[in-house]
């Protein structure tokens, strides 16, 4: 009969032990994520951005990396004849994109990435400061002011960064 009771409580013990290592194996991913050294870079390409880089001590789920960038538009206003004049430059822009990757691609907690934003939408002619609204108006290049790279994996958010560009 004393035996009978033995396993219960084992059975409890070995539970209670699988419980605690799930929930505290989550949370101590969360925290070691991070960039290697030297990571990540930009590149301006005109009106998008480009981040590349590498993280390390990712686990094994999928990953979803997000660029989220800021800065001062430089615009063209077009006539109808094709005359292009410089426009006003309207207020600051926001563009974002952003890279699914999944698990398999993750080597030993590594990951390189290389994410590119969307261009931005066209501003009206009014917002360009072109001289009437039967101009066309062109966002021809942004100097990017800052980014914000957020990583999620398992739809966890595990690092958030912002660089001033």
């Amino acid at each position: 009969m004393r035996s009978t009771r033995v396993i219960p409580r084992i059975g409890v013990v070995l539970v209670t032990g699988f419980l605690f290592v799930a929930l505290t194996g989550g949370a101590a991913l969360a925290s070691s994520v991070h960039f290697k050294k030297g990571s990540p870079t930009f590149t301006d390409n005109g009106v998008t951005l480009t981040a590349s880089g590498a993280l390390t001590g990712l686990g094994n789920g999928d990953v979803f990396i997000s660029l989220d960038a800021t800065g001062n538009p430089t615009a063209t206003c077009t006539n109808k004849g094709g005359n292009e004049a410089p426009g006003q430059n309207p207020a600051a822009v926001n563009v974002s994109g952003g890279e699914a990757i999944p698990a398999s691609e993750i080597k030993n907690g590594n990951l390189s990435f290389n994410v590119t934003t969307e261009p931005p939408a066209q501003p009206t002619a009014a917002e360009a400061g072109c001289p009437s609204a039967n101009w066309t108006a062109a966002i021809t290049d942004i100097d990017f002011t800052s980014a914000t790279i957020t990583v999620e994996q398992g739809g966890v958010v595990v690092l958030t960064k912002t660089f001033t560009l």
